[in-house]
């Protein structure tokens, strides 16, 4: 062998190991932020990779730049439950079921109903989709927790399906009591889902005294099974804590960072926080 050769090839593997070392350094600080409560100015998240905002309140063309840039935009969409401050309200208030504790501007919904089913799969998904989202984060699918029948669980696989369908990430926010009923009689879990978001494994909101504490241990385990057990086969895996205790959060960064799990840490219910 050559000299050179024998000097270039020692080069060559070291420069590659730096374009590999370059290639894995994230290009954004923050991997993943939910700022539900936000309605304005995608570019305050430029330095997250992943953001879930409600995407009815912003433009294609801010969503499509943002998205342009390198970001994920997840789209809040509530399928389980109607919002009464929804310019859509008053066509569907005649399918709400029963008050939403904690949360007065809202009630469950009949997602039975092939009239919201219609809507959300025909009309409020692709008005989302069109904005050039990169997914959607699918809320109060717990409503099935709430009325556990079978035709609350079929109408919530419908709805599950059809936005599964579109070929976007899918990520469930909860969803434990539908995603086991819906494996164990229905399916297998990728027919509706990419993903699940989980919030309070670790941490525990006090609505009562408006605070924030510590999960129970049964509680924890729990959501630390259901979560484990849908990542082992294959579901990307994001949780949303609620708290200020600085020992709190770096027990959630270390846990998350060991199980490759995405995590946002907030202390604002309504996720309007944008310092964490």
């Amino acid at each position: 062998m050559k000299l050179y050769t024998k000097i270039l090839i020692p080069i060559i593997f070291a420069l590659l190991a730096i374009i590999i070392v370059i290639a894995t350094i994230p290009k954004f600080p923050k991997d993943y932020g939910v700022y539900l409560g936000v309605n304005e100015n995608l570019e305050q998240f430029s330095d997250t990779y992943i953001v879930v905002v409600d995407a009815q309140y912003f433009s294609a063309n801010e969503i499509k730049s943002f998205v342009s840039k390198g970001h994920k935009v997840y789209s809040y969409i509530n399928v389980g439950s109607l919002e009464n401050y929804r310019d859509y309200y008053s066509r569907f208030e005649d399918l709400t079921l029963d008050e939403y504790e904690h949360w007065d501007e809202e009630k469950w919904i009949d997602v039975s109903s092939e009239k919201w089913q219609d809507f959300i799969l025909n009309e409020l998904a692709p008005s989302l989709l069109d904005k050039g989202i990169s997914g959607f984060f699918v809320d109060n699918t717990d409503v099935y927790y709430q009325y556990q029948n079978d035709d609350i669980l079929n109408g919530l696989a419908t709805i599950m399906k059809g936005l599964k369908s579109y070929d976007k990430d899918v990520i469930i926010n909860g969803g434990d009591v539908f995603m086991d009923s819906y494996t164990q009689k229905l399916g297998s879990w990728d027919d509706v889902i990419t993903g699940i978001n989980q919030e309070s494994v670790f941490s525990y909101i006090d609505w009562d005294n408006n605070s924030f504490g510590i999960a129970e241990k049964s509680n924890r385990e729990y959501f630390e099974n259901y979560i484990k057990r849908y990542s082992s086969l294959g579901a990307d895996i994001f949780i949303i804590e609620y708290t200020n205790d600085s020992k709190l959060m770096d027990e959630i960064t270390h846990y998350c960072k060991k199980q490759g799990f995405h995590f946002y840490i907030t202390d604002s219910v309504e996720l309007s926080n944008t310092d964490y």
